[in-house]
Order: C-alpha cells, then structure tokens, then sequence
C-alpha cells in the first residue's frame, strides 16, 4: 500500500510580520555571471526544499537552449545583502486551452519540480515580497499559477499563512501523487517487502538468464571520469526505443541534446550527479541520471535497451538504485515520474504529492474575475 511519509524539513523560521528583504525581476543573463552563480549555489545549497531543475548548473542551460528571447525572467530575492530566494517567471497568454493571461512559474517538459529556490527561514518574506511584486506587476494576467509544487512542505506552509494573514484567495485547482522512496529499510529488505515471492523468483530468473548472454556489470558514478561517453550511449539508447519513435527522445532536438550534456556536467562538478549503468558484454543496455540535492534526490532520465526487454533490465537496474537507501545524506527520492507508473509504483511504494496552485492578485476588480474562474475550475 502506498504512504505518504512525513518527511522532515527545515522550519519556517520567519515571522508574519511584514516582509524584509527586496525583490526584482531582472534577465535570466544577470545570474550567469560567476559571482552571481557562486551565490546562486550557495542558495541552493541552504534552501529549505530542494530542487535541483532551478539550480545553476540545470537552469541556466534550459535558459540558454529552450527559452525565447525575452520570455522569461527571474525573480530574486535578496535578504540581508544575500541571495535568499530565486524563481523562473513567465507571463503567458493562456492558461492551459483557455484564453486567461497569467503569471506563472516558468517550466519545460524536463522540468520535474517548480518549487522556488528559498533559504530555509525566509519562506515568508519571500511570498510576501512575491505577492507584493505580482500585485503591482500584473499586467494583462488575472492571476498568479505555481505549477509543480510539492504540497505539505515548508514552502506551501508559509506561503498558506501568508495567503491567511492577508486574506488572499487562492486554490489548489490540480494535485497528483507520484512514486517516492523513503524508507529505513536496508535495500534487500525494502525490495523484499515491495515485490512479491513469486515476482522476486521471476526476475531472479531473468538475471540469471541475462547472465547467460554474456558478462553482467552494474557501474555506479558520482564524477565526471567518462561522462563524454556515458552522455552519448545514454541519448544513443534511449532514442533507440519507443521514446526515438514518438519523437519525445532527448536527442531529438539539439536543444534538448545540449541541456542534457550540459547539465549533467554541471551537476557533476557539484557532486550532484550519481549515473548507474548495467552493462552486458560492456555494453550498456540500462542507464540511469540521478540528481542529489541532499536531503533528497531525483530520478531524472533512465533508458533501457529494449532488444532486452525479456530480462527486464529496467526493473533489474532500480534493485541496484535502491542502494541510495543506504546513503545517509539522502533520505528520500522523488521518482520524477507520471502518476501511476507501471514500473516504479510497483517499486517504490511511498508518494509524494505535487500540485497546481492558483492566486489572486491585482485589486478588486482582478479578484472577482478570478474568484469566478477558479470556482468553476474547482467545480469542474
């Protein structure tokens, strides 16, 4: 059965008073200067919920090779002389199929978590300055929409007090679960507990058959020695398989090709990269990128030769990722997949509950059109 685990986050430290700090909204490219993204790291290093896809070293390549001149911006946050608070923002002319400006957290399809970046304590005093800022910039849109929030953290606590405090109205219009490991299990006893008898005789038999096709090798790495190569029979395999057919492959598109060269070297050099690799006659047939943001982790591409898929070498690969389960920096790991899985729900047997949220900003007359706009999306 899946749970829902209490996982254990910095408090919100911050006061309701009203908010210090300043806020702007300024160009991706100020940020990509090495002073500012040394302090950019150093945000992330301290933020009270991690999310690796608006770190340095992802997001600034996703700016580079997937935004339009112009169209999105960050806001920054800045507290005591320091960064304290850093999100991707859009203005988009529709919301979903329906005609309705809005500002919005900007993300892209390999995009799999929009919390903001914000230093532990000052959760607060950022949505208040946010909010502030979405008040008196709301041009065209009728109202704010986060998208990929994880629910029930530090960063939806405060930003519900301060929604409270200030009797905004706001909703969560969509929410979803989605497979997360959390355990004090060892490995061998969490896999034990999730699979079946007869299952674990199954895939026992397919390792072993493997085996018998030739030389099996499991590669665990957190450092950059072959990531070149490790890059390329990555994209290599996984535009190989249904994913190069439906056109959804990361090297499909130069764009997305670059991304994910350049930011899994980035997160190399961050010791935020861990690859795992199952070779059969040194040749891989299934991979895996994971990102380490300590106190989690994120499941970001995994491939697998589907010549083999007999073998289940997918399946038989996440029995080795669950070694994370023994990492004492990570205590829990989002699986970044759809709800609903067909693989790793059977696996991983904790969720982790992600959610649209939409606000009202602006004055009076803003609020009352969004007031009937929201309650006919709840309604629906």
């Amino acid at each position: 059965m899946a749970t829902r685990p209490k996982i254990q986050h910095p408090a919100v430290l911050a006061p309701l008073a009203p908010g210090t700090g300043t806020l702007a909204c300024v160009s991706w490219q100020s940020l990509a200067e090495p002073e500012e993204v040394a302090a950019w790291d150093a945000l992330a290093l301290q933020a009270s919920e991690p999310n690796p896809f608006f770190e340095s070293w992802y997001l600034l390549p996703s700016l580079r090779h997937l935004s339009r001149d112009g169209q999105v911006q960050l806001l920054r946050f800045d507290l005591d002389g320091q960064l304290a608070g850093l999100l991707p923002i859009v203005r988009q002319g529709r919301y979903y199929r329906h005609p309705f400006p809005n500002l919005a957290n900007w993300l892209h399809p390999n995009v799999f978590c929009g919390a903001p970046l914000v230093a532990a304590g000052a959760e607060v005093p950022f949505w208040q300055a946010m909010l502030r800022w979405a008040d008196e910039n709301a041009g065209a849109a009728l109202f704010l929409h986060l998208r990929d929030l994880p629910l029930g953290g530090p960063l939806q606590d405060a930003l519900e007090a301060v929604l409270t405090t200030s009797k905004r109205q706001a909703e969560i219009v969509h929410r979803e679960e989605r497979a997360m490991l959390a355990s004090d299990l060892s490995p061998e006893a969490y896999w034990d507990a999730s699979l079946s008898g007869k299952k674990r005789k199954e895939l026992r038999r397919q390792a072993n058959r493997l085996a018998d096709e030739g030389a099996v090798q499991l590669d665990r790495s957190t450092d950059s020695d072959g990531l070149e190569q490790w890059i390329h029979d990555f994209l290599r395999l996984e535009q190989a398989g249904w994913k190069g057919q439906a056109g959804s492959a990361l090297a499909c598109s130069p764009a997305t090709a670059a991304l994910f060269a350049q930011s899994l070297a980035g997160g190399a050099s961050r010791n935020r990269l861990e690859r795992l690799t199952l070779t059969l006659d040194g040749r891989p047939i299934a991979m895996l990128a994971s990102f380490l943001s300590p106190p989690g982790a994120f499941s970001f591409k995994t491939a697998f030769d589907e010549g083999f898929a007999r073998f289940s070498p997918g399946v038989l690969l996440q029995r080795e990722n669950l070694q994370i389960l023994s990492n004492p920096e990570i205590a829990w790991t989002d699986s970044c997949a759809a709800a609903d899985h067909p693989m790793i729900d059977h696996i991983w047997r904790e969720r982790r509950e992600i959610g649209r949220i939409s606000i009202a900003i602006g004055g009076a007359a803003r609020r009352f059109a969004f007031r009937q706009l929201v309650r006919h999306e709840v309604k629906r």
